[in-house]
């Protein structure tokens, strides 16, 4: 069972969980994103982000689940990691996916 001390502690946990979200959300993006996409976009290749995103959702979910501190090393760099790719590399190759078709100024027409 979860203990709970006090405020802070709450905060921490929940910071644990939402980097937890964040990091699953990334890598579920990056494993449905074909390979050729990162190729295209100029990227890292999807098996680099899918280590490096794997890694990170395991950091976070030892966070979350209060295995590694909330603030450790591994889990800020994980946090960064999936940071990074949804920043920079979802919008690179969303953008691949979209390309062609009728695609007005304000969508398909």
């Amino acid at each position: 069972m979860l203990e709970i001390h006090g405020f802070l502690d709450l905060i921490f946990w929940l910071l644990g969980v939402a980097a937890f979200v964040l990091s699953v959300w990334a890598l579920v993006h990056a494993i449905r994103t074909p390979a050729r996409a990162f190729a295209v976009a100029g990227k890292q290749s999807k098996q680099i982000w899918l280590l490096i995103l794997g890694f990170a959702t395991l950091f976070t979910f030892a966070a979350a689940v209060r295995y590694l501190p909330t603030l450790g090393i591994f889990t800020i760099l994980a946090v960064i990691g999936a940071g990074v790719y949804l920043a920079d590399v979802k919008p690179a190759v969303n953008e691949i996916g979209r390309g062609g078709g009728n695609n007005g100024p304000y969508g398909p027409w």
